[in-house]
């Protein structure tokens, strides 16, 4: 996975949860930019990706079966033009400056991944060593420097990421997200047929790499992603 453009550490998020003591669930969260850019940027996850970070004995149905199925497969049976990592450990093709990292890092920085060529110069690179020159049927075996991938786009900001900053947003126990406001709140304790208001309790929590691989988890699997993940969880820690 590429993020591009943040400094390859930890990040924490703040998030204030609103929670339900009596239903024990979380109602909403009241997020920033930067947890909003990350739900978003789970959408641009391929599949290969998702499984590596989850492992694949965890995965709901059938797919991480699939996944291990490739992995132990001898490259004896793999076409010579093709690599077992580029499903396994895919690239993430959508590239989002200004992400926070808060997933684990499975894949190659594009800078740090080799490229190769053939010795007649044509233009054609590839990832794979010795792939066969489309033009001059040379082998490719002739390492070149990656220089750098150009992200600017059309009336593109340096503020990176998905949403803008200019707004807090609640995102919703299932992950439905909305401008915070308001109006969407008291709906929000409508729907929820909240009518005891001495139950809600504000929480502050942190938000790390842990809670964004839980959270990619809970994604697939929940529709009660943000109980799972802030509250499940801490009640199984305390058992």
């Amino acid at each position: 996975m590429f993020f591009s453009s943040i400094q390859m550490a930890e990040t924490k998020l703040s998030l204030k949860l609103l929670i339900d003591k009596k239903a024990n669930k979380v109602l909403f969260a009241e997020g920033g930019k930067e947890f909003v850019d990350f739900l978003f940027y789970l959408l641009s996850l391929p599949v290969g990706t998702v499984i590596s970070l989850l492992k694949s004995e965890n995965m709901v149905g059938s797919i991480g079966k699939l996944y291990r199925s490739l992995e132990n497969l001898n490259e004896a049976y793999v076409q010579s033009n093709q690599h077992k990592n580029l499903l396994l450990t895919p690239v993430t093709p959508y590239v989002v400056t200004g992400v926070p990292l808060l997933l684990p890092d499975t894949s190659q920085d594009p800078v740090q991944r080799k490229f190769y060529t053939c010795s007649n110069n044509h233009r054609f690179v590839t990832n794979i060593p010795n792939k066969i020159c489309p033009s001059c049927k040379c082998s490719m075996s002739i390492e070149v420097n990656f220089v750098g991938m150009n992200s600017d786009k059309a009336g593109s900001t340096s503020e990176g990421g998905v949403v803008k900053g200019l707004a807090t947003y609640m995102v919703m126990d299932d992950l439905t997200i909305t401008p915070m406001s308001m109006i969407s709140g008291v709906a929000l304790l409508n729907k929820c047929n909240v009518k005891d208001f001495s139950a809600l309790e504000e929480r502050m929590v942190e938000f790390s790499i842990n809670e964004g691989l839980e959270m990619l988890r809970a994604s697939l699997q929940s529709k009660t992603a943000l109980t799972d993940v802030f509250i499940v969880k801490e009640e199984f820690k305390e058992v």
